[in-house]
Parts: structure tokens; sequence; C-alpha cells
């Protein structure tokens, strides 16, 4: 891989990891392009080398949220940190959607190479799309509406509880698709839950790291494998670039959301997803 290249999808994953277009439909369409993944017969792409991304975007919320992460350390054993308490269970209830997607079989197939039986889960399926941009594509349509939902379906506001912060959870599971946004669909499922728009920004924010740490360890035996001195350049660089970019993208969704501009990446949505549906159902 081309060090150039890693830092290009660096930078993309820095940038919509956080901002509401989409990590991995972005990663995905940039491959393509960058002839990083076959088209248009598509095919897996270098797992190993986005889940180093992902790393790299993990460090951008670790340093962007140090202070809220160690007064919710803090809050184990300081009694008057309550909100800090209370944040720390109501991410794990919010990662569990995710976690019964990826896990729980929906199906047992026989592999034809070994006669194992192996589980499928609707997380699998939902990752076949990953094989065609043009699907993408029209996802990224998707995540255009759900971001201008807020503004057509209005709950009155209410502290972020158990039923905001599972909202939330089951908006980041269905992101599983690319091109459906993690950051998108999490905060609008708490700002139509009623959360404050600030603090549902930063629990979608805390809710990445569960996540991201999550996929790291599903990942780990693909690790020994592919990360070699060969390909350590480029992982890093483009890590590097996703951890740098990913700060600037936190801060600026954070301003949007404060200045009431979230909505206007739906257009952006838009605007690329159907850029994509022409280019990629022209070019195949």
């Amino acid at each position: 891989m081309e060090i150039w290249k890693a830092i290009i999808v660096g930078v993309v994953q820095g940038l919509a990891e956080f901002l509401p277009i989409s990590s991995s439909g972005h990663i995905v369409l940039t491959q393509f392009l960058l002839g990083m993944r076959p088209f248009p017969e598509g095919g897996e792409g270098d797992i190993v080398f986005e889940v180093i991304l992902h790393l790299g975007t993990l460090m951008s919320v670790l340093v962007y949220f140090w202070r809220r992460l160690w007064n919710m350390t803090r809050s184990l054993w300081t009694k008057d940190l309550e909100e800090e308490r209370r944040w720390i269970w109501l991410l794990g209830l919010a990662t569990l959607p995710a976690v019964v997607l990826v896990i729980t079989p929906i199906n047992f197939v026989t592999n034809a190479e070994t006669g194992d039986r192996e589980k499928v889960t609707l997380g699998d399926i939902f990752e076949r799309a990953y094989d065609n941009p043009v699907v993408v594509s029209c996802l990224l349509l998707v995540t255009g509406a759900l971001l201008l939902a807020p503004k057509v379906i209005r709950i009155k506001q209410r502290q972020l509880g158990w039923k905001g912060a599972l909202a939330m959870g089951i908006g980041q599971a269905i992101a599983i698709l690319p091109g459906i946004s993690r950051s998108g669909s999490s905060i609008t499922a708490g700002l139509i839950a009623g959360v404050d728009a600030k603090k549902a920004a930063e629990f979608s924010f805390l809710m990445s790291i569960p996540a991201i740490a999550g996929a790291v360890v599903f990942k780990l035996d693909e690790f020994k494998e592919k990360f070699t001195s060969d390909t350590m350049v480029p992982y890093l660089a483009g890590a590097i670039s996703a951890f740098v970019v990913g700060i600037l993208a936190v801060a600026l969704v954070m301003t949007a959301i404060r200045r009431g501009k979230f909505q206007y990446f739906a257009y952006y949505c838009f605007a690329a997803g159907i850029s994509g549906i022409l280019y990629f159902s022209l070019a195949g």
C-alpha cells in the first residue's frame, strides 16, 4: 500500500468518523476510487488497516474528551460526580444493541472448504453491502434523511436516561451498514428521544470508545498476519492522519450542534450519495 493512499484514507476516516456523513461509506467509496478495492467485483478490503484507522480516531475522542473521561473514572470513588457515574452504565447499555447484532446468529451455513458449521449474524449480512458502491451511495441518502428527521419529529426535551441511551445504541448498531453514519444515526436517535443536542453529541462520541475497542478485539487474530514491517509505515501514517483530522472533526460537529447547524450535513450526504450512484452506475 502506498503511503499517500494511506494518508488520504486516514484523512477521510478522521473526517467521516465524526462528521455525520458515514466513515464506513466514505472509506469504501474512497478505496474503490483509489483502486484499493477491485471494481466492479468488490471484495474484502484491508480489515486490519481499517481497524487501525479507527484506533486513530479513538485517540481523537480520548484526547478531546479527556476531562469528561477523567471525571467518569473519578466518579467510581467520588460521590459528588453522580452524572458521570450514571453515564458509565448508560454507555454500557448503549453498547448492547451493536453487540447483539454482531454476535447473535440468525442462521448457520456449512463452509465448503472445511465442512464446519459457521454462524451467520445480521452484522455479517449488513457487511455484504461493502462490496457494492452503488448500495453504499444509496445508504448515504438514507443518512441524509436521518439527519433531517429531528426537524420533522419533535419530542419534549428530557434528561438522558436509559430510553435515550438505548435509542442511541440502536442508532449506532444500524450504522454497521456502510453509508449509514454512526454519529449521525446515534445523535439523531438521541435528539428524537428528547436528549439535549450537546449531550447527545458528546454521548455519541463516547459511545465510539467501546465500539472501536470491540472491533479491535474481534480482529486481533488478523493483526498477526497483516501487521508486518512492510505495512507498518503506511498503517501508522493513516492512523496519525486520522487522529489529527479526527480532533478537528469532533470540534466541528460540537460547534455545529451548538449553533443548530447539524442538519446541514444532510445536504452533503444527498450530494455525495447521488454523485456516487451516478458515477459507479456508469463506471460499472
